[in-house]
Formats: C-alpha cells, structure tokens, sequence
C-alpha cells in the first residue's frame, strides 16, 4: 500500500477517538479560575473540536512546506512587491522594513492525490486553540502513540508564538522589553473565537506581559502613546479583517500605526502581499511569473500547487458561467468564507453580484475526506489543512472538518482536528495492526 492511499485508508477507516473531553475541558480551564472557559466553548461553539484526527502522508505535508517556501520567495522579489504594492491602498505602502506579520495561515486542499494551496491568510485563527486541542490527545492504541504530540511538542508550539511576538516588537526597532500587547477584533466578546483571545491573553500573562482583549473603539490615542485605558499598548494583535484600517471605528489604531506609536501585526502591507487573493492569479500564471523573474524551479512549485485563479471581470461573464462547475468565486478581500460559493451553487442573483463585485475565480480543488462513524452512522467529513507559518516556517498544520461548501464550525463531529503524519510509523507491522483494530484492507 502506497503512503497516500495508506493515509487515506486510515481517514476512511480508523474510528478511534483520541479526543479526551476531560482533559481538554481541564486545558481549557486551566488557570481562568474566573472564566469557565469549557463551559463557554460548549454553549457558543460546540462543534469547534473534532473528536478524531486526520492522516495525512509526510510527503504532502514536506510538499506544503515547499509551496510555502516557493511563495515567499516571489513575494521577495522587488518586482513583485513594486507590481502588488501598486495595486495596494496607500497604507500599505508602509513597513518595507521592520515587522514580517505574526500568524499567517496557508490553507490547502489535500485530494485524490492532488494538493492544492487554496488561499492565504494574515490573520489565521485558532492556532491557540489548536495547541489546547493537542493537549487533550490520547493514545487510542500503540500504533498512535508515536503520532501523537507530546505535552514538550505543545510547550514549544507556545513558546514559538510569544517569541514570534516578542520578534516582531524588535524588529520594529525597539530597544526596551515588549511590556504590554491587545488583542484586537470588533467586538471581540461577541467574536465566535472569543475563547481564543481569552488562551492569548492567559499566555501572553504567564510569560509577563499584559495583555487586554479590546475592540478599537476602546482605544485612545494620546501623546504619542496608544492607551487602553490606563495601560500603554506597546503591540496590537490585529485580528481585524478591516485590513487596511478603513472602517470609522478603526480610526484610532490606524492613526496609531500611521504615527509609528505601535507596533502592529499582522500589518495592512502584509495582507496586500500574501492575503490579496488577486496574488494568486500570479502564482498560477506562467507568463506573468517568468516577467517577474522568478525562477524556474519555484514557477513549477506553484504552477503545480496553486489552482489556476483569475479575476472576474464582466468581460468574461458568458465563459466563467459555463465554466462554473468547476469553479469556486471568491472576494478578492474576503475572510472565514464569507461570501465565498461552489459554482454548481451559484443562483443567477448571486452570479450578477459576483460581476459587480471584486472576485477571483479558482479552479476547483476537491477537499480532502474523512470517515466518521458519529451517532452510529458513518458519514463522510471534508476537510482542509491549515499550516500556520512565520517567516516562512511552519509552526504547526491543523486540519478542519465540515460538511458544506466551506469550513464553518457547524457542523456535528466538524471543527478543528489534528493533524497526525504516517511516515514517521509507516510498516508493515502498524498496517497490519491498523488493518485488524480499524479494520482496513
């Protein structure tokens, strides 16, 4: 059996559950004596963990780092920059130099031997909740032991994301010790990951920073010092999707940013650069790649990976509605799958606001699948794969299982899942062991 289509037997066969819901309701509680943090994850976002992992083969995960690796590189070169930045808000213009963007998430879909890297975002949610997840896996058998991340695999991924931020404060420039960070978002409290921000704020603290969890309108901007209340915030954790701070209530912080009186990331330049998905109508675009000189083999990497992606123009109307089955329409500026449709979905109404909005078109990449036998009913769970990158380094991959068109963390048995490698334990003695527990050919 061939490592991918072993990965796949296992996701359509292996029913353990390595979700241990005691212990991820005790990493959920722990130290928020004050906030039962289970308690608010089941009542407002039930379905956010998925009771099983996914598999997927190592050499599809060391893939998705190279197309990671082949998309920084372009993004690097100063023509593509000149090219990109032009088409960019004025705001955006700024931080040539100084901090790269915390938290980038590169989301692929992994299947029928395809992988495909289906968008990338700058303000990629749920690596702290993926962390909590990983510490409440359990060894469901021996041949899962070595899969499974170790409470030091955890410790490290936690250690990473404060470094990550105390690196973007010096690379901005600063000399003093970072002090204090927000957590930013509109109305956070109301936010469907505001469990989240809570597991940010508790790790920033436990390694000595303050941390508050604000929207923008609770922040003042006054002698040169960005204030929440009376604490002076040295760095935001902008999880906005007003990426280049255009909103009324965005005013404060985007006069902040501009005045140099914070550090803020990820950035307005850094979602023009990665996140504006008109990019990936150059990554899958020979001609106007080799205009850029970028190098051969990197224009193969992402020729091969990235989903041929166009505008939408009116112009083209008649051929992208034929085309439609098999496409998928994206905002050029959209986030969490908002306003994002499969093209065999598509209503006439929809399709005329499409055509005067501003969307891509990609080529349909079939999603990955996973066997669920909840309920005593076995049913089939799509599923992607997010990578969560800084400088171009992956920091963790997390899978997310839905039913639908996108991820939505609604559906029953869905939500985020672990992400667990075969290789590493791939012999004929696991399969054999796997074949007789899950009952795989």
């Amino acid at each position: 059996m061939h490592r991918s289509s072993y990965s796949q037997a296992l996701n359509n066969g292996c029913f353990c559950l390595t979700l241990d819901s005691d212990a991820l309701a005790h990493a959920l509680d722990a130290e928020l004596a004050a906030v039962q943090l289970s308690e608010l994850v089941r009542e407002r976002c039930p379905y956010l963990f998925a009771a099983r992992p996914v598999f997927v083969a190592a050499s599809q995960l060391d893939r998705m780092a190279e197309v990671i690796r082949a998309v920084e590189t372009v993004v690097a070169l100063p023509a593509y920059r000149k090219q990109v930045l032009g088409l960019a808000p004025e705001i955006a213009q700024r931080g040539r130099a100084g901090p790269k963007g915390a938290f980038f998430g590169y989301n692929f879909h992994v299947g029928q031997e395809r992988l495909g890297l289906i968008e990338i975002n700058t303000n990629a949610g749920g690596a702290m909740l993926n962390a909590v997840l990983a510490r409440a896996q359990r060894d469901c058998c021996a041949e899962m032991k070595a899969m499974t991340p170790t409470l030091g695999d955890v410790d490290a991924f936690e250690k990473r994301i404060v470094d990550m931020f105390i690196h973007e404060w010096e690379l901005a420039g600063w000399k003093r010790p970072l002090a204090s960070i927000a957590i930013v978002d509109t109305f956070p409290k109301e936010q469907y990951l505001y469990p989240e921000f809570l597991l940010f704020q508790q790790l920033f603290e436990r390694h000595g920073l303050r941390a508050v969890i604000a929207g923008p309108t609770e922040l003042e901007w006054r002698g040169g010092v960005l204030w929440h209340g009376e604490l002076a915030i040295d760095l935001v954790y902008n999880r906005l999707t007003d990426f280049y701070l255009v909103d009324p209530e965005s005013a404060t912080l985007r006069e902040a940013y501009l005045q140099g009186g914070v550090v803020l990331t990820p950035h307005p330049q850094a979602h023009a650069l990665y996140a504006d998905k008109r990019n990936l109508t150059l990554f899958s675009d020979a001609l106007r790649m080799k205009a850029l000189g970028v190098a051969e083999a990197v224009q193969q990497v992402l020729l091969e990976h990235v989903p041929h992606t166009e505008v939408v123009v009116a112009a083209d109307a008649q051929r992208l509605w034929d085309k439609r089955r098999h496409l998928f329409f994206k905002p050029v500026a959209g986030s969490g799958s908002r306003a994002t449709y499969r093209g065999d979905k598509l209503t006439q109404r929809v399709w005329q606001e499409i055509l005067v909005g501003e969307y891509v078109a990609q080529a349909f990449v079939t999603p990955g699948e996973r066997q669920t036998d909840d309920s005593d009913a076995v049913k089939t769970m799509k599923f992607d794969l997010r990578a969560y990158t800084y400088e171009g380094a992956v920091q963790w991959v997390a899978a997310r299982l839905y039913q639908g068109q996108t991820t939505n963390f609604r559906t029953p048995g869905g939500g985020f899942a672990p992400v667990y490698s075969v290789v590493d334990t791939f012999d004929s003695q696991i399969q054999d062991s796997c074949a007789t527990t899950c009952q795989l050919p």
